[in-house]
This record gives C-alpha cells, structure tokens and sequence, in this order.
C-alpha cells in the first residue's frame, strides 16, 4: 500500500490524464448520458463501463477501432477475445453474406453442424462428441449438469477467480472480497455445494479431495486464468488435477472458452499435454457471432441421448432456440480453416513473449512493482508486490487501484484500448503487427518512466 502523500500524488496524476481523456471523448460522454436512461449503469454488460463513463464504438477494423469522436485505437480486446483475425475480415464476411442468402435460423439439423462438429473434433482429441449452445455461460451450465448427472454427486470444485459465466453454481468466489456472495439473487442452497480451491495450490487439490473426494461430481478449471488476471496454470498442478480426478472417479473439465483456439489449434490441453474428459468452449469458435458448446467422452456426452434414455430422470436436458445457428456455424467454420491455413501460433507466443519480457525488464530498470504474465495472444498487466501465481495474489498484493485506473486511462489517451480498468487483459489477432507491438511498448514505457517520476517526488 502507498502511504497518503504517494496516494495524493498519483490522484493528481490521474487527474491530469482523466482530464485529457475527457476533452477527446465528448462525443461518448454525450451518448453515455443517454444511455443511463434506457440501460442500468448506462451500459448493456457492466464489464463494459469504466470511471467516469465509456467510449463508444463507431466503427472497427482489422485490430484498430474508432470511437464516436473519431479517435483511433488499436484494440486489445477484440470482442471479449472473441475476434482471434480482428474486425470485419473479409473471408467471415463473405462467407456469412453466402450463408445469409440461404438462410439465417433453420430450427432445424442442418449439414453444417456436422462439419463444423467434426473439425472441431479433429483438433480436440479429448472431444469425442459435441453440443453446440448459445453462450459460454450456457455451456458451463450444462457441462456441469452433466458431470454431476454422470457421477450422480453434487460438488463441484471451482477455482477462486474463475469466472465460468453467470450460471448460479459457479458464480462463487470470481472477485474479491471472496468471502461475500458475488451477486445478489443467489441461493446459499445452491453454492453451498459448490467448493473452491487456489489457483496453481498443490496443496489446495489435495485438501479438498481428501475432505469431499467421494462426493466431488467434477472440476472446473482455466487452464489460463481469465478473468482472475491472466495468468497461466503450472502444468504439474492441471496434472495433480488429472490424477486427483482419476483416484477419485471425479470429471476434469477444462473452460477453454478462452484458450480454445487461441493459445493453439487444439487448446491449452494440447499445449499442456493434460487431457480432460469434458471441454467447454466459446467465443472464437464463433467467428464473431454468438456461440458456444461443450464436449467430452463418449459416454458421458450420451447421457443427453433421448432416445438412448427415455426416462428423463435419467437424461440431461440440453436444447436451445438458435443452438447450432447456421450465421455462427459458418463464421466459425471459417475462421478455423484460416487458422489452419495462417498458423498464427508461433508469432502470437514471439509476440507475447516480446511484451511480457520487455514488459518486466522496463518495471524492474525503473524500481516500478509491475508484473507482466500471460502466454501465447494472451497478456495481463499487474501492479503488485509479487507476480502473481493466482487471483488472491493478483488482488490482494496490489499496492494501490489507483495505479489500474491510472495506467487504463494513460493507454487510452495513447491511444490503446484493452478491458479493464480493474484488472488489465491484452489480447492479441492475426492483426496486431510487430509496429503494434513496439508502439505498446513504447507507451508502456513511457507511461513507466512518469510514475517512477512522480512516486519519486
């Protein structure tokens, strides 16, 4: 923590750069007005909003946006990571114009199902068979219906700072203080049977199995933790997981909504060599549009096989209105092939490598406590007195909020947007260039360079 003089420093240089982002963003300030009358927190998804209110997007391309004031950005975001070949590619585009044509929402089984399943399958090894949804949130929903339904127990096993989507059962312990209720409407009937664990703790996987082993149904794991700072898993705990897991006849499911197809064609699980028996994915097997799906062993995936069994009480329901919708089947289908083509991989880990090294060389010459982690497309930023192994460390060894506030609104001012202001992600498309990257760096460094000036004052 900043003692009171270092704190009234920082706020005044927040201020100073709050006020410049003020004067090139009126056009969003106006608009955001306005949406406070139709949308609570005058935004459509809260993530979306930061102090003292948001840009508004009128355009994208490739990895750059423009906002409503014509301000020009090169974004990091990309869709909630969904966009992996940027903005309004023209091979979606033109695919999804073809589709169009033939029709937007069937309601009916179509052939494209099949072949996207299947080249999905094909780089996913673990995934014998599949199901399509409308969301992440709704795949972690009836992945863990699933699991529980399969193993016929209750517990569920989450990580502290995991976020799976807004499904009641695992929206537990996502954000700090972990020791209140994430939001309110939920039942303590429900996430009483929901137990977490410490990101990367050995010692945490082996507690809780020998407390509840026999009645643990699965458990649910990032193998990149998203939303609790970007930060990757140590292999030897996803393979204590594994071999928990196997003692205890509980599921491994991996949520690779994120790392599915972004830190390599087959996943984290490829990239780690620890297979789980069900996956979740999302948001770039999209291609831009809504999706998600979830898939695993032959015989756990059957149990959503109606007619294999008849009795519902035996069955898991799984259905949807645009489940398997022919626009994101066809957006998604395409931006595979693209990835098989282009293989971007070895470029996204040169790329992200650059910056989390560079990164941690830049805070170390300037004495700044600045933590840099990620893996290949995918980077967080963290002001804390340690790198942090997982969420409790990337929130609770924070030296001040301030610092997160400060740094979104410097880079945006410099003309670089990422999500958000609270914890920093950086995510990379086939886009981003090596002039993309100098120049984060560049601001990175120069936005380094003031603090160390002003904590020195």
């Amino acid at each position: 923590m900043l003692n009171t003089m270092l704190e009234k420093e920082l706020e005044d240089f927040y201020q100073e750069v709050l006020n410049k982002y003020v004067e090139s963003t009126k056009k969003s300030r106006k608009l955001y007005h306005t949406g406070i009358e139709v949308f609570p927190q005058g935004v459509s998804y809260s993530i979306r909003y930061f102090d003292p209110y948001p840009i508004y997007v009128r355009k994208a391309h490739g990895c750059k946006l423009w906002d409503a004031d014509d301000n020009e950005y090169t974004d990091y975001w990309l869709g909630h990571g969904a966009l992996i070949l940027g903005h309004t590619s023209r091979p979606i585009i033109d695919a999804v114009k073809e589709q169009l044509e033939r029709g937007t929402h069937f309601g009916f089984c179509h052939e494209l199902e099949i072949k996207f399943a299947k080249t999905i399958m094909k780089h996913l090894p673990s995934v014998e068979m599949i199901r399509f949804t409308n969301s992440g949130t709704e795949a972690n929903m009836y992945v863990t219906r699933l699991a529980r339904a399969y193993t016929k127990r209750k517990f569920i096993v989450k990580v502290l700072g995991g976020w799976h989507g807004s499904y009641d059962a695992l929206h537990v312990k996502v954000t700090p203080p972990f020791d209140k209720l994430d939001t309110a409407g939920l039942l303590e009937e429900i996430t009483k049977y929901t137990l977490t664990i410490n990101f990367n703790s050995i010692s945490d996987v082996e507690k809780v199995f020998q407390i509840h082993g026999d009645n643990i149904a699965c458990v649910i794991v990032e193998p990149v933790l998203g939303a609790g700072g970007a930060i990757p898993a140590r292999r030897e705990f996803l393979k204590v997981l594994r071999e928990y897991c196997d003692k205890y006849n509980a599921l491994l499911i991996f949520d690779e909504v994120i790392t599915g197809f972004r830190v390599s064609l087959g996943g984290a699980q490829r990239l780690y060599n620890v297979y789980p028996d069900l996956t979740v994915l999302g948001k770039i097997i999209g291609g831009g549009f809504p999706i998600g799906a979830f898939g695993g062993k032959r015989e756990i995936m059957e149990l959503i096989d109606e007619c294999k069994y008849q009795d519902k009480s035996l069955r898991v329901f799984h259905g949807g209105t645009f489940t398997a919708n022919p626009i994101s089947l066809t957006a998604g289908l395409r931006t595979i092939n693209i990835l098989e083509e282009e293989n971007p991989y070895i470029k996204f880990e040169e790329m992200t490598s650059k910056v989390i090294e560079e990164g941690n060389s830049l805070a170390s010459r300037y004495n700044i406590n600045m933590f840099f982690t990620g893996i290949c497309s995918i980077i967080g930023i963290h002001f804390t007195n340690k790198r942090p192994e997982n969420a409790i460390e990337a929130y609770e060894s924070r030296w001040s909020f301030l610092i997160y506030k400060l740094f979104h609104k410097y880079c945006i001012i410099g003309k670089i947007i990422y999500m958000t202001e609270k914890m920093p992600h950086l995510l990379l498309s086939t886009q981003h260039t090596w002039s993309d990257i100098e120049y984060l760096l560049n601001v990175i460094e120069d936005f380094i360079r003031k603090l160390s000036n002003v904590l020195r004052t």
